[in-house]
C-alpha cells in the first residue's frame, strides 16, 4: 500500500479550500482497550474529525498532562503493543479512509527499528507520525525512511522556539507544522490566546505548510477562536476526558462522537 502523506496534504487543503480550519482529534490507542480505542476513533471521525493522531501510550509521556497520562496508563495496564497501534491505525483507517498519524515519542520507535515501524505504519495505511521529542537535527534517518514508504513527518513547535529554529523545524517538516501553543503540558485552558496568535504568525512565516495548534481546547468556542488564525485545531484531552468520565463505554462513544461535531462546528465558525 502506498503511503498516505497525500491523503493528509489533500484532506487540509479541502479544509482550507472550504474556508476553514481542520479539525484534528487525538485518542490514545488501547484505551479503554484495544477494540474500545478503534471504536472511538471511528465515532470522533463520525462525530466530524478530519484527521485523527493514534497516540502510543507511554510510560513517561512528557508533553502530555494528566488526563492524557490516565488513559495511557491504562493502555500500558491493558498490555498494549506497538502491534496494537498498527491495528489501530489500519481499522480506522480501512473503515474511514481518512488521514490517520500516530503521535510517539522516539524511545519506543528506536527501540523497535525505525525501517519496521515506518514499513509497517505505511503498510497499515498511516498518513505519518509527529514526533513531539525528535530533535530536527537528529531527524535525517528517520526522514529518510519516512520519505521511502510516503509518510508525513511533523515536528512540534513551541512559543519558545526561535524563528531561526523555526525556519529550521519547518523545512525538515511534511504534512504540518504542530503548534503547541502554550508551554508546559497539553490539557484544557480557559484561552488559548495570543501566544499561539503569535507562534502561528512566525511560524506561517517560515513555510507552505499548514500550521495546526493544540494544546488547550477543549470546546467549539475555543476550536473557534483558534480556528480564525491556525489552519487546523488539534484537540486531545477533551476527547480523552470523555471517555474517562463516561459511566460505561458506549456512553463514551457517544460523548465523544458529540464533543467532535461541536468542535466541528467550531472550526467551521472561525475563519482561518
Amino acid at each position: 500500500m502506498g503511503g498516505k502523506r497525500q491523503l493528509l496534504s489533500d484532506t487540509l487543503a479541502a479544509a482550507k479550500a472550504e474556508g476553514r480550519s481542520a479539525l484534528i482529534a487525538y485518542l490514545p490507542a488501547g484505551f479503554p482497550t484495544v477494540d474500545g480505542g478503534i471504536e472511538a476513533i471511528k465515532a470522533v471521525f463520525d462525530g466530524g474529525a478530519d484527521v485523527v493522531e493514534v497516540g502510543l501510550p507511554h510510560s513517561d509521556p512528557v508533553l502530555d498532562g494528566p488526563v492524557i497520562q490516565t488513559a495511557d496508563d491504562i493502555a500500558l495496564r491493558g498490555g498494549v503493543k506497538i502491534a496494537d497501534v498498527m491495528r489501530t491505525v489500519r481499522e480506522a483507517y480501512e473503515a474511514t479512509g481518512k488521514p490517520v498519524l500516530v503521535m510517539t515519542y522516539w524511545n519506543p520507535i528506536d527501540r523497535y527499528g525505525i525501517e519496521r515501524f515506518t514499513a509497517e505504519l505505511a503498510e497499515a495505511g498511516g498518513a505519518g507520525c509527529i514526533l513531539p521529542d525528535l530533535p530536527v537535527q537528529e531527524s535525517a534517518i528517520w526522514r529518510e525512511h519516512a520519505e521511502k514508504h510516503g509518510l508525513a513527518t511533523v515536528f512540534v513547535v513551541a512559543p519558545s522556539s526561535k524563528d531561526e529554529r523555526l525556519a529550521k523545524i519547518t523545512a525538515a517538516g511534511s504534512g504540518f507544522v504542530y503548534a503547541a501553543s502554550l508551554m508546559g503540558v497539553t490539557g484544557t485552558r480557559e484561552s488559548v490566546g495570543a501566544q499561539a496568535q503569535d507562534l502561528v504568525r512566525r511560524t506561517r512565516a517560515t513555510t507552505e505548510l499548514p500550521v495546526c495548534v493544540g494544546l488547550g481546547v477543549s470546546n467549539a468556542e475555543q476550536a473557534a477562536e483558534v480556528a480564525g488564525f491556525a489552519d487546523g485545531v488539534i484537540v486531545g484531552s477533551a476527547f480523552v476526558k470523555r471517555m474517562l468520565d463516561a459511566e460505561d463505554d458506549a456512553a463514551g462513544l457517544e460523548a465523544v462522537r458529540v464533543l467532535a461535531g461541536e468542535l466541528a462546528q467550531g472550526v467551521r465558525r472561525g475563519k482561518a
